[in-house]
């Protein structure tokens, strides 16, 4: 007597309707990959995305759900197209190289979720695709040029409790978390999975979510250490980089002194500036160094001040702690927009305390936020300059690297969002700042306590990923080996 395996009973009953339904799916799910990752997303619905498209894949043909997932990515992810094309201005081979590539691992990772479905190894197709979207986000960190910027842990930055998990496994866990709830929702809804691996799949969602929550809410819950009441500043100013010099660039000197003086007597002890504020030389920079120095040393407090800074017919996009002088470099620059820059290499704190200078893109590098807490960092003063559009996102990567480490930041850019926070990614002030008016916020910043689990063993989530998507590819291999299942 022959015998039918649910899925294959399953799939002879859905034909009829599947055409219609597959495009309904790839709809659906590009809708709501649109509004769960890009600029400003919404976080739920970047861990529901995926949902539709692992639903009706176990139905159709590898190539159907190939096409569907490709689309439904590609669709979705289709408003980053004029980000990187107008306003960060990349060349268009990246930006079609960073969406075309990430669709076509996206719709991979479908196919190879289908194929274990179908043979039946329901573990390794829930941790397929999870596991395998970390390896691609880390290979991306490591060898493209924006790194750590293309995440999908970004999307759950406003959910304060799963982000924690960053201070164990990184942003990478993140991301993990976010690929598997689609892939534990489709074994649960899918009734052609069989109860007993239902229950399974239910226990160890549940399981999860209540680690990743209690581990959340007991990390919210921890002391801090002594806090720093920080300024963070944005006066108005023209368009393009002023020179320090110039009467516009004096004006802004004198408006910053000015804002640095209000928050000095409301108790600031230090005062961030933005990325590129003026353009100075060794012979014009006394212009902006004499006030500043002036006024950090009367009102006993620092001040960060952003700049384009040429020495020797070498430029350097810097960030000067007055009134002691020290100058950082910023270690990252932007490809293409910074070309014309050389790079710094040199770790900077401001003398006699444990804080910790950075610039802007610099803040897209784990690493570099490790390097800075293993030489006992414990809070970040930041110059930024951001793009508008993407003032949530781009502040809220600098949110995630105080929690992997464990560290406050202060981040003060132009077209862009102030934003002070605390180890834990509680957002402390902001302001939305543009350069046709000034703001300026006032926060106490707890600075770091400890060491955590990330800031120690770095990014070995990524070789726990890589692990698990190899005994993925594995099971995948040997089901086809031993013929289990319906043919792919």
């Amino acid at each position: 007597m022959t015998t039918t395996s649910p899925v294959e009973s399953s799939a002879r009953t859905f034909v009829p309707k599947i055409v219609p339904l597959t495009v309904v799916a790839t709809a659906v799910s590009a809708v709501l990959w649109k509004f769960g990752i890009g600029l400003h997303p919404w976080p739920g619905f970047a861990a529901l995305a995926p949902l539709p498209v692992l639903l009706i894949a176990p139905r159709v043909s590898a190539r159907v759900a190939f096409a569907a997932g490709f689309v439904s990515w590609l669709a979705g992810a289709f408003p980053y197209w004029h980000y990187f094309l107008d306003t960060v201005e990349q060349p268009p081979l990246s930006a079609i190289g960073l969406l075309i590539g990430t669709a076509t691992i996206y719709a991979g990772l479908i196919v190879l979720t289908r194929s274990l479905i179908r043979r039946g190894c329901r573990a390794a197709a829930i941790l397929a695709l999870p596991s395998g979207w970390v390896v691609m986000e880390y290979l991306v960190s490591r060898f493209g040029p924006f790194g750590a910027w293309w995440s999908l842990a970004y999307t759950q930055s406003d959910v304060l409790p799963v982000i924690q998990i960053a201070s164990l496994t990184g942003w990478l866990g993140i991301s993990f978390l976010v690929m598997l709830v689609p892939t534990i929702l489709a074994a649960l809804i899918d009734t052609a999975t069989p109860r007993r691996t239902r229950i399974r799949c239910a226990a160890a969602g549940l399981t999860a979510s209540l680690a990743v929550c209690g581990y959340g809410f007991w990390q919210l819950s921890a002391a801090t250490g002594p806090t720093v009441p920080v300024g963070l500043v944005a006066v108005s100013q023209p368009e393009d980089f002023v020179p320090v010099d110039s009467p516009d660039g004096r004006d802004m000197i004198t408006r910053v002194v000015a804002e640095v003086e209000r928050l000095a007597d409301h108790g600031a002890k230090a005062v961030v500036l933005p990325e590129k504020s003026w353009r100075a030389t060794d012979s014009t920079l006394p212009t902006l160094a004499t006030p500043l120095t002036e006024v950090a040393t009367r009102r006993n407090l620092h001040i960060i001040a952003g700049l384009l800074l040429t020495r020797g017919g070498t430029s350097v996009n810097a960030a000067i702690d007055y009134p002691s002088g020290i100058v950082y470099e910023k270690h990252y620059l932007v490809p293409g927009l910074e070309d014309n820059l050389q790079p710094g290499t040199t770790w900077t704190q401001v003398p006699g305390t444990t804080w910790a200078l950075a610039i802007c893109f610099d803040l897209d590098r784990p690493a570099l936020v490790r390097a800075n807490h293993a030489n006992d960092a414990t809070l970040l003063l930041v110059p930024a300059l951001d793009f508008r559009d993407d003032r949530w996102i781009h502040s809220r990567m600098a949110v995630l690297r105080g929690v992997e480490s464990g560290v406050g930041v202060a981040r003060a850019p132009q077209l862009g969002q102030l934003v002070a926070s605390d180890p834990h990614g509680r957002l402390l002030a902001t302001s939305d700042t543009d350069i046709t008016v000034t703001r300026s916020v006032l926060a106490a910043i707890p600075t770091s306590t400890g060491e955590t689990l990330y800031a120690r063993y770095g990014d070995w989530f990524a070789a726990a990923a890589a692990l698990l998507f190899a005994l993925a590819l594995t099971a995948a291999f040997g089901a086809y080996r031993a013929g289990k299942g319906l043919p792919t």
